[in-house]
């Protein structure tokens, strides 16, 4: 005991404020997901309000036209063109007097409209409001069941073919074991049944359209398809076609073809016409709807890049900037508070209003930043890339890594790193996730520091302009890359090849 004492350390720690945690998750939200947690924030915080209501909308990708070189709404700016709510030199929403004055949270009068607002009311009484109508689509599922329930079964088989179409996965293969389904239907549906009373039923479920649905794997699957063409087309001989897709499926996979007709007893002419029937076949029945459409994967872009007059101009969707505001009652509650210091139980009140009005003060100030960040960010990106941007040329994407932009705009690396993996921005000739700008460079043999997306586009023009019957291997691409002046390693071909999905030369043979 006598040893124990008591000293000083002084050391420095970095941080992160909650505020700071807070502007970092809202940062990565993609848009839809960003207009969730803004609904979720104001459930939760009274003090908040989304002043647009339901107009919210009609706000679109216009208003980001009224952002300024860095990224505010210039209505938000006051007389000197300071930003109104943000001090670079605090935390956001932060008093760092311990002791905190109530006229601190009290705007001057008639202020209340205004207070905290992030964006103009540009709408008119006569703007024509637009709603989308709600349509209700059938699922994949639906559609088999209402087929299944056309045919001829029990009450138990009718059950057991909804559990088989209630096991397909996403491509409509039964990936599930029939024994464990027979578990299944014991357990779950009390009927007792058997492997061969199941296959049974999946023969059924097999029947059913699309052609193909319910194999156990993509032979069973292309068979399926090619015995129902040779039912429905009964002058056309798909024998061959079956007899490769039965007995040489290996060889197939592989694109083995001199085997393959060697085992068949086929000309390369009977063989080619085989093959081009079996490649007209679905190998994912499963992604087909109702009306023989994929289903679609709808993206939300947050920046807009268009061209105007040669130039390009840069807008965020509008509802990256929402227009919150703090609750006026809150507002006049605290105000009441503060003539009225007396009681206890009115200073506890006090200081419930006071921190939910922070609260919203902060996150306010954190959506405000967000704003900021991903324009000044997606401006970077944008003045970089120009040339690409204005011609849409891949070869004219310059080298860019995530350090190039951080430089520039004077923010972490891990920052610029959650705007573009999470964002997506809408250009003339498409829209592109941020991230797929960025890339390392290479020096050519003029000494030019090339962009590896250059490369890889010119890796993939000579894989389409090459002889489909003998393939450039990567050797061979190696040194037509080399003679086009880009010196890479045959591995360093190999791994663009993966990267864009190229198979190897064997694999994109064809007779």
């Amino acid at each position: 005991m006598a040893d124990q004492r008591l000293t000083q350390v002084q050391r420095q720690e970095l941080k992160l404020s909650p505020q700071q945690i807070q502007l970092m998750k809202l940062l990565q939200l993609p848009l839809i997901e960003l207009e969730q947690r803004i609904k979720e924030e104001i459930e939760a915080n009274p003090a908040l309000e989304d002043n647009m209501g339901d107009e919210e909308n009609e706000r679109t990708s216009d208003e980001g036209e009224n952002l300024d070189d860095n990224g505010y709404d210039e209505g938000d700016r006051d007389d000197n063109g300071e930003n109104d709510d943000y001090n670079d030199n605090d935390e956001p929403g932060i008093n760092k007097e311990d002791e905190f004055d109530f006229n601190d949270y009290l705007p001057d009068e008639d202020e209340y409209d205004y207070a905290y607002k992030l964006q103009a009311h540009n709408h008119s009484a006569d703007d024509e409001e637009y709603q989308a109508p709600i349509v209700h689509e059938e699922s994949f599922q639906d559609y088999l069941i209402q087929q299944l329930g056309y045919q001829n079964l029990t009450e138990d088989e009718e059950i057991i073919g909804e559990v088989i179409i209630g096991n397909l996965d996403d491509n409509g293969y039964l990936s599930r074991p029939v024994a464990n389904l027979v578990d299944d239907l014991l357990f779950t549906m009390n009927i007792e049944t058997t492997e061969e009373e199941v296959r049974k039923v999946l023969k059924v479920v097999q029947h059913l359209d699309p052609p193909g649905i319910g194999a156990t794997d993509l032979q069973e699957c292309l068979l399926i398809q090619l015995e129902r063409l040779q039912e429905e087309n009964p002058y056309n001989d798909y024998s061959l076609c079956i007899t490769v897709i039965k007995e040489c499926f290996e060889e197939f996979t592989k694109k083995h073809y001199d085997k393959i007709a060697k085992k068949t007893g086929s000309s390369n002419r009977q063989l080619k016409a085989a093959l081009d029937e079996i490649l007209k076949l679905n190998p994912k029945p499963g992604d087909s709807s109702t009306s023989g459409a994929k289903n679609s994967h709808y993206i939300t872009p947050d920046f807009f890049i268009y061209i105007k007059d040669g130039m390009l101009e840069l807008s965020l969707d509008g509802r990256n900037n929402p227009d919150l505001k703090v609750n006026k009652q809150y507002v006049k509650m605290l105000e009441d508070f503060s003539k009225s210091r007396e009681s206890r139980s009115m200073q506890e009140a006090a200081t419930f209003v006071r921190q939910k009005i922070d609260s919203a003060k902060w996150f306010i100030d954190a959506i405000r930043q967000r704003q900021h960040t991903l324009y000044i960010t997606m401006k970077a990106i944008m003045d970089m890339q120009q040339e690409y941007f204005l011609t849409g040329d891949d070869t004219k994407l310059k080298p860019m890594i995530l350090k190039d932009i951080a430089e520039k705009v004077g923010l972490d690396i891990s920052t610029i790193s959650r705007v573009a993996n999470s964002k997506y921005v809408q250009t003339p000739y498409g829209t592109f996730l941020l991230k797929t700008f960025f890339s390392e460079g290479i020096t050519n043999e003029e000494g030019e520091e090339v962009s590896t997306r250059e490369i890889k586009k010119i890796l993939t023009d000579c894989v389409e302009d090459e002889d489909k019957a003998k393939p450039l291997t990567d050797e061979e691409l190696m040194l037509v890359l080399k003679e086009k002046g880009y010196p890479i390693a045959r591995r360093t071909v190999a791994k663009y090849r993966e990267q864009l999905g190229i198979p190897v030369a064997r694999l994109r043979k064809e007779l």
